[in-house]
C-alpha cells in the first residue's frame, strides 16, 4: 500500500504542483485547502505524513500542528510545514509546537521528496519523480 501525504495549503497552485510531485513520487495524496479541513481529514483517516502550510485562513498551520501534537493519537505523525515564513523565529515557533521539519518556500522538489522519504522511513531516491 502506498504511504498517504495530506497536503494542506490555501494557494491552489501550490497544491496542484504538490500533488503532481507526490503522486509521480509514487504517494496517494489527500488535500486540504484550510486547517479546519486538514484536521477534519486527519480525524476521518490518519495519513502518513503531513506537508503543511503555515499561513492559511480559519486555522493557521501553527495552530493545526499543535492541535495534532496535544492528540496522543497524532504526536508521532511526521508534519512537515512548508511556509514563505523564513524567519528563524517562525521556523523555531514551528518547531517548537512539534513540526517534524520546517521547509521555506521556495523549496527544492528534489529536497522535499528527500525529506518527505527521510520522515517516512524510506530509502532515498536519487532520481527524478516517476512519470
Amino acid at each position: 500500500m502506498k504511504p498517504t501525504i495530506l497536503v494542506v495549503d490555501d494557494e491552489p497552485s501550490i497544491v496542484l504542483s504538490l500533488q503532481v510531485l507526490m503522486q509521480r513520487a509514487g504517494f496517494d495524496v489527500r488535500i486540504a485547502r484550510d486547517g479546519e479541513e486538514a484536521l477534519q481529514s486527519v480525524t476521518a483517516f490518519t495519513p502518513d505524513l503531513i506537508l503543511l502550510d503555515a499561513m492559511m485562513p480559519k486555522r493557521d498551520g501553527f495552530d493545526v500542528c499543535q492541535t495534532l501534537r496535544n492528540d496522543p493519537a497524532w504526536r508521532s505523525l511526521p508534519i512537515i510545514m512548508l511556509t514563505a515564513r523564513s524567519r528563524d523565529v517562525e521556523r523555531q515557533k514551528g518547531l517548537a509546537l512539534g513540526a517534524t521539519d520546517y521547509i521555506t518556500k521556495p523549496f527544492s522538489t528534489r529536497d522535499l521528496l528527500a525529506t518527505v522519504r527521510r520522515h517516512l522511513g524510506m530509502p532515498a531516491d536519487t532520481g527524478e519523480p516517476r512519470p
